[in-house]
């Protein structure tokens, strides 16, 4: 691991203890599968209005001339790549688990929210102030919440809940919807009626595995 790496980790760090002055008030909870956890989420419509990525200050430094975004693709390589002091990524490997596809050139990956921006504000995030919103873009505390995968699949999936998109990989497809879950359980985001339907029938082909979520307050 080169130096540059070693300083995008650390301001890393930095921001988790950011992040801690947030979630002071954060709890662990552990669930025996996905859809027990589904089921204790809030079902309400989902309420578009007056929404603006803008809204959602994404992507900020994190030092070194890195933002969050490429943190996330640094951190995410199967082959660790060289990082200059600009931040510029050379070489390393990629598994882009939404489509199964192996990547070797960073430009080519996107880093998509597991819960798009336009969801959780829909879910309840258009009640947060702006510093939570900024939090819920770049949070990298919890590893199910950022994913570097190609940016077809990720245009391909956009804003989509889970009752209009699942993966082409089907071997990932149950833990893409416990993932799902996951970040909506941390962030007490709410579920409309038809993804809930679509993320407990789809659930039923489903090994239980039970997980643990640190819930933001």
């Amino acid at each position: 691991m080169n130096k540059n790496h070693n300083k995008v980790l650390v301001v890393l760090c930095a921001i988790a203890l950011c992040f801690n002055t947030i979630s002071a008030n954060a709890a662990d909870k552990k669930y025996k599968d996905a859809l027990s956890a589904l089921n204790t989420l809030k079902v309400a419509d989902e309420v578009r209005t007056g929404y603006k990525r803008e809204q959602f200050k994404h992507w900020v430094g994190v030092g070194n001339g890195c933002d969050s975004r490429k943190a996330v693709i640094i951190s995410e390589a199967t082959v660790k790549p060289t990082v200059d002091k600009k931040c510029a990524i050379a070489g390393g490997k990629w598994l882009s688990i939404y489509d199964n596809v192996t990547v070797t050139e960073a430009g080519k990956l996107d880093v998509d929210h597991m819960v798009p921006l336009a969801e959780a504000w829909d879910s309840g995030a258009q009640a947060w102030d702006a510093k939570k919103r900024e939090v819920y873009a770049n949070d990298q505390i919890d590893p199910r919440h950022l994913i570097a995968v190609t940016g077809a699949s990720n245009r391909s999936k956009s804003d989509r809940d889970p009752a209009d998109w699942l993966p082409t990989n089907k071997a990932y497809v149950c833990e893409y919807l416990t993932n799902w879950v996951s970040v909506k359980v941390r962030w007490s985001l709410s579920v409309d009626k038809k993804e809930k339907s679509a993320i407990a029938n789809s659930l039923k082909s489903c090994k239980k595995t039970s997980f643990s979520v640190t819930i933001i307050k």
